[in-house]
């Protein structure tokens, strides 16, 4: 979709083809394909060990009864286009500059997200769900939001919308994750050893693409303060503003932490296509290292929320601890628990703690086995 092309230099995105791109932007040399080729392929089996955490009967009820992923939607095109609005009129941005914070606001929600979400456990199942829709929504969600925030701006310039692009990712996000819930319902011993092999590799993967990113792209950086500023803090009120919202509509403090990680962290990648389409080169230099330095941000940003959940998450077993007699020796020397039931056990905790309200419409929970310290510690 075109927004307000004029028939003069407006266009001129689509018709510079001879123009030198910047650096960081060129057509790929042998390096560069090798990176990403290497890259999409990890990507697709960290997405598959992440599909093995998800089970169907949770993933139709989000669906069934989407209040979850409705609110969700609400943040990624509500929250966070505003946001990326408000942070350009603040700043006083230039209008090149401007558009591309707007842009990365309009985008979907990454796959960084649903790994984030595993490590904090999080709901797998509707974070997986909330990706996916968000990335169908974004064919007719984005176009829209960019129409209506520019229009205050009277900025002539036709946007590109990479619907490939989109479908792509739609397609990265759908197969590897339904292999893996397949795998996860047929062989559901596997399915945990994958697990936990690919929260391993998903760790490594995002130091290797950050890093690397950023050295292959070093000739596009601007050292533009207050782009950098805005990068830091766009994530940070994301994920803020999508916690605050899931903890105003009653939701679950395991779902509160699934919608601030999915609303802070964005597609990158389609932000970067989005502003190739649209943009000449000589544009681009103003504009490219806004995207390259938030998804700098976003990493660390992910990485400090997972520290500081891990940290919660030992002092709230170590309070319990000391609560039970006897407790601290026998959690030593059984197995540690599953995931699911260290988040059932930190639900409870969290529960007694403070109470965020009734949750929405949801089927009743199924209580979990004592098969680990915890469970064993609770009785």
């Amino acid at each position: 979709m075109r927004t307000n092309c004029s028939s003069g230099s407006a266009c001129a995105a689509n018709s510079s083809e001879e123009e030198e791109l910047p650096v960081g932007l060129r057509a790929p040399g042998n390096l560069e394909l090798v990176f990403a080729v290497v890259s999409a392929v990890m990507m697709g089996m960290l997405m598959f060990s992440l599909g093995c955490s998800v089970e169907i009967r949770k993933l139709w009820s989000h669906f069934r009864r989407p209040w979850g992923i409705a609110v969700g939607l609400l943040c990624q095109f509500g929250l966070m286009p505003l946001i990326a609005y408000l942070l350009a009129i603040s700043f006083s941005l230039a209008p090149l500059q401007a558009i591309a914070v707007l842009i990365m606001g309009c985008c979907p929600g990454g796959t960084v997200s649903n790994i984030f979400t595993f490590w904090v456990d999080g709901d797998m199942d509707l974070s997986i769900s909330m990706t996916t829709c968000s990335t169908v929504a974004a064919l007719g969600m984005m176009p829209l939001c960019l129409y209506l925030y520019t229009l205050s701006w009277n900025f002539e310039q036709n946007f590109t919308i990479p619907y490939q692009n989109i479908g792509i990712s739609l397609l990265c996000l759908t197969v590897p994750v339904a292999f893996g819930v397949y795998v996860n319902y047929r062989c559901p011993k596997q399915s945990k050893i994958i697990l936990k092999i690919g929260a391993i590799v998903g760790g490594v993967l995002l130091l290797v693409v950050t890093v690397a990113g950023v050295v292959l792209a070093r000739e596009s950086w601007n050292a533009d303060i207050t782009l950098l500023i805005i990068s830091c803090i766009f994530p940070l009120i994301g994920h803020v503003a999508g916690f605050l919202l899931a903890l105003l509509t009653h939701h679950s403090w395991q779902r509160c932490r699934t919608i601030s990680l999915e609303t802070g962290a964005q597609n990158i990648q389609m932000c970067l296509t989005m502003l190739q389409l649209s943009f000449t080169a000589q544009q681009l230099v103003q504009m490219i290292s806004f995207p390259l330095s938030y998804g700098l941000f976003q990493m660390v940003d992910g990485f400090l929320i997972v520290a500081a959940y891990k940290l919660y998450k030992r002092r709230l077993k170590n309070k319990h601890r000391k609560k039970t007699p006897g407790c601290a020796e026998g959690c030593r020397n059984e197995r540690s628990t599953s995931p699911q039931e260290t988040g059932a056990f930190l639900e409870v905790n969290e529960e007694i703690a403070v109470t965020p309200g009734t949750s929405e419409p949801m089927d009743p929970p199924v209580a979990l086995e004592p098969t680990g310290p915890i469970s064993s510690c609770a009785q």
